[in-house]
């Protein structure tokens, strides 16, 4: 279920992820596996109240390229010690149930749609279901009425410093946060 406007939910449960991935085009979108999920319930304001990080153990490719290491700061020993997705699915299905809201929304639809194929392939149900989902970065340009862009540049056009590391599935879902006011 897609929904377009974030102004008609009272709160939003802003998600990105990070996952395996490769500079030489060996890892395809189809293959990547989640290693790392950021969640913040957010006011329409951009006011977070609550967040939620979890690393995740990749099942089919394990070990990380220097590449995705070297893009997302996640050191190898993290994902290590990391839960399967599975787990780390049932988490996220609680903490989306903290409070009120059916509206989540992610920077563009990767995040939808690698949560629906790493549910796929563990043969689990996604931990959203019943949830809309708004792409805010789609909302984001056509509010502006520009093309749609990364979220770091969404920061500089509203004139936002980009906090913490880019990459970095919390501090990214924070970020995001901070540009509802400017997604509606």
């Amino acid at each position: 279920m897609l929904h377009d406007n974030p102004e008609k939910c009272a709160l939003i449960l802003v998600i990105d992820l990070e996952a395996t991935c490769c500079d030489q085009g060996t890892i395809s979108p189809e293959q990547m596996e989640i290693i790392e999920v950021g969640a913040v319930w957010a006011k329409p304001t951009g006011e977070v109240i609550d967040t939620f990080q979890r690393f995740v153990q990749p099942q089919e490719r394990p070990q990380l390229t220097s590449f995705c290491q070297s893009l997302t700061h996640i050191e190898q020993t993290s994902i290590d010690t990391a839960t399967h997705w599975p787990k780390v699915a049932t988490e996220l299905a609680e903490f989306s149930r903290r409070y009120s809201g059916e509206c989540w929304g992610s920077w563009g639809a990767y995040d939808r749609r690698q949560i629906e194929r790493e549910c796929v392939r563990h043969s689990i149900e996604n931990p959203l279901v019943g949830f809309s989902h708004i792409n805010l970065k789609a909302t984001f340009a056509k509010a502006r009425k520009i093309k749609q862009v990364g979220m770091a540049t969404a920061l500089n056009i509203v004139e936002l410093k980009l906090e913490g590391d880019h990459h970095r599935a919390l501090m990214d879902a924070q970020n995001i946060a901070r540009l509802l006011p400017w997604s509606r």
